[in-house]
């Protein structure tokens, strides 16, 4: 009688990774990559909508004109299944996302999947971005019933919101071994129908252990020897050849860097940074970065980082800048900081909203060019030889193929769908001299083709406000200032985090939301959202001086510490108000995106630094002793808390500036020193007589005394707020910098 529900509970799909993995151009204006264009054309054609069209969510209003009967998550769908007796169908996804739009078109616009999913099912549709909670939860539930996990995520839940059965892409008809969505409809149906009790006994069981995965481990003091441990880790796991860790397909994980660098400073061992350097100039020589317009793909599919999964996430970006910049400062080759002004070009120019805020991420899919009909992925940035030859006519394509490795058979050794053909990827095939005749053609010749690619029809923008996103950018562009020293870059950090204060952040409650669209912010921000957003205000405060950034850190870490901390250390993923979140999600992983623990650390250390408040100090140490017992199975899957964890371990510099105007040309001068000097382990700020230092000395004593010397602009280097002395010599201060104790 069960012999068709057992087989649906063994045949338990893998995540389809490849695509949505479990992790440029003036033309703006065009119409095609823009949601509200898309919607309206729709409506236009007399297409009918469903619920979703009245959401803010670019992925969810992508499936407003499905014949499927969607809900958002919310209280109408959690009755409406109630009220039928029906069970819930739950797709997760992401608006740029490959193989969500591969399961929409074949699914979820057939009318007779619809049919029978509308008649039997609820169906739920979230954007993973916009409700991290709800993605984590049940990413957790399929991560635990089949060992692996990615987008689509489609998941049968119960009324109460329990999962019974989890998997990812199914395709509609059976094939690549796991079963058609329509199969797999009818066999759900019929176990809810005829053995709902053995269904509700599963779920309470799965969410019984996902329950158990968030319970704090027993407190451990850790030392510098996982550090030790962690850096083995990522030895052991090194390409050396083509840089990266582990096999295809390769990520960028800018949090495995950042631990490299302070590991690096903290032992001298220049195999650390060497493995994080040569894995970044790799990924800048490979295709997954677009030498055209800047920025980076999401990741290479083949080991030598040659083909990318095209789409482009504004997260990659900010961390991606951060870690070239910190290789620039630790090298001193601009091959790096120019991979990083490449960055922030194409986030100025593509992905930046009027209003100062960044926009998600770029489609890896785009209309083909010469049939803008058909979509196919990497359509935006791939090219054929006689396509550069007639642009650039054949002398100089000669060149320019030869420098990007171009080939009439195409050159794209890995091509997962079959859709490349004799197509051509970027990558640097031939190391370019520092010849600046030479560099001089070959960028005129990037600059030719990049505008005639601005003419093809662009990849669909994510154009939602992320809190946290938006933070980790506001990060990078401020450290690109005090790097750089590039008054814009300040400027946009300045306008972004004006635009989240005055739209994301609520005075009256001291809340955040997690996202805009359009100027209209709405979502309960989770930790992540607050923790990114603090560290790109310290950075902020760092790069202009202004107290009042500071100020807002320290309010929203206080708001922080009362919406998600556990008292027995670390914090929740959400702040437990929301109750149709049936698991409250404590997350230490450092994947595609830092943790919010690890982040929310680093800034309670940091700030602690900056404010004198000891107790946020003793609130991160007891985090890290909690964090322990995880991290001694495999340090290196927490990079980024192993950077919390140096920092508490290191005696972090206090770097105080004292001047009356932090525009002196002096102050400047001491500036440009600090930024160009890597100092993993340090805080920055400013003395000026008034009222920020005020602020300051509240709680930092030795702050108060601080003064210029000679009436002229002086720094203090200090450790354990214990100065050198102070100096007002730009080599003295350079020395102090690198001075070991």
């Amino acid at each position: 009688m069960f012999d068709n529900y057992l087989l649906l509970i063994t045949l338990l799909p893998l995540a389809f990774v490849t695509g949505c993995a479990a992790q440029d151009d003036s033309s703006k204006g065009n119409p095609s990559h823009r949601i509200a264009d898309i919607i309206a054309q729709h409506i236009a054609a007399g297409k009918k909508s469903n619920r979703l069209i009245n959401e803010q969510s670019p992925y969810l209003l992508q499936h407003a004109f499905n014949p499927v009967d969607w809900y958002p998550w919310g209280d109408e769908a959690f009755h409406a299944a109630r009220e039928t007796g029906r069970p819930i169908f739950l797709s997760i996804g992401y608006a740029t996302c490959h193989w969500c739009h591969v399961m929409e078109h074949e699914s979820f616009e057939n009318e007779a999947i619809a049919e029978y999913l509308n008649t039997n099912f609820i169906a739920i549709k979230v954007d993973r971005e916009e409700r991290p909670d709800v993605d984590a939860v049940y990413m957790a539930a399929t991560q635990a019933m089949t060992g692996s996990g990615g987008w689509p995520m489609s998941v049968f839940l119960t009324h109460e919101l329990k999962p019974f059965y989890c998997g990812t892409y199914f395709p509609p008809e059976s094939k690549y071994g796991r079963p058609g969505f329509k199969q797999l409809l009818e066999g759900i149906l019929k176990v809810w129908q005829e053995d709902r009790a053995k269904i509700m006994q599963s779920a309470d069981q799965l969410t019984q252990a996902l329950q158990i995965q968030t319970t704090t481990a027993s407190a451990e003091t850790l030392n510098s020897a996982i550090l030790e441990n962690a850096f083995q880790q990522f030895q052991q796991s090194f390409d050396a050849e083509f840089g990266g860790f582990g096999q295809a397909p390769k990520f960028p994980r800018p949090s495995a860097f950042n631990f490299l660098f302070r590991y690096s400073e903290r032992t001298n061992d220049k195999y650390a940074r060497q493995m994080a350097v040569v894995t970044l100039r790799k990924m800048a020589e490979g295709g997954m970065h677009d030498h055209l317009g800047g920025g980076f793909h999401r990741y290479s599919v083949d080991p030598q980082w040659r083909v990318s999964h095209f789409e482009k996430m504004l997260y990659d970006q900010a961390q991606l800048a951060t870690s070239f910049l910190e290789a620039y400062q630790i090298s001193g080759s601009t091959f790096f900081s120019e991979a990083a002004q490449g960055i922030f070009t194409y986030v100025l120019r593509d992905m930046t909203d009027p209003s100062g805020g960044f926009y998600s991420a770029e489609d890896a899919d785009s209309p083909l060019p010469e049939n803008p009909q058909e979509k196919a992925e990497g359509a935006f940035y791939l090219w054929e030889k006689y396509e550069i030859e007639k642009i650039l006519g054949r002398k100089d394509a000669a060149l320019f193929c030869e420098y990007y490795g171009i080939d009439s058979a195409g050159n794209t050794i890995s091509d997962p769908q079959g859709e490349f053909g004799t197509k051509n990827v970027l990558y640097t095939a031939k190391n370019i001299s520092r010849d600046p005749d030479l560099h001089s053609r070959l960028e005129k010749m990037r600059a030719k083709l990049l505008a005639q690619r601005a003419k093809r029809p662009r990849p669909l923008l994510d154009d939602k406000i992320i809190t946290s996103w938006n933070g980790l950018m506001i990060s990078a562009f401020a450290t690109g200032y005090q790097v750089l020293r590039d008054p814009v870059y300040l400027q946009v950090a300045e306008k972004a985090a004006t635009y989240l204060k005055s739209v994301h952040y609520n005075k009256k409650d001291g809340l955040l939301w997690r996202r805009s669209r359009a100027g209209e912010a709405g979502l309960t921000a989770h930790l992540e959202d607050y923790a990114f957003f603090i560290h790109g205000l310290i950075d902020l405060y760092e790069a202009s001086f202004d107290v009042e950034w500071l100020k807002l850190a320290v309010t929203l870490t206080e708001k922080k510490i009362a919406l998600f901390s556990d008292e027995k250390g670390g914090f929740y993923d959400t702040s437990g108000r929301d109750k149709n979140i049936i698991v409250r999600m404590k997350d230490f992983y450092d994947g595609a995106e830092p943790s919010g623990n690890a982040i929310a650390i680093l800034n309670l250390l940091r700030l602690a630094e900056m404010t004198g408040k000891d107790e946020w100090k003793q609130h991160a140490e007891l985090s890290l002793k909690v964090f322990g017992e995880i991290a001694k199975r495999n340090p290196s899957a927490y990079p980024q808390m192993m950077v919390a964890l140096n920092f508490s371990l290191s005696k972090a510099k206090q770097i105080v500036i004292a001047a009356a105007n932090p525009n002196d040309p002096d102050v400047a001068e001491m500036l440009e020193v600090l930024g160009k000097n890597f100092i993993g382990c340090r805080v920055l700020l400013f003395a000026e007589g008034q009222e920020g230092q005020k602020y300051l000395g509240q709680n930092l004593p030795f702050v108060r005394s601080i003064s210029m010397i000679d009436n002229k602009p002086t720094a203090y280097v200090c450790e354990n707020y214990v100065c050198q002395l102070p100096t007002n010599d730009i080599k003295v201060f350079a020395e102090q910098l690198t001075k070991k104790e």
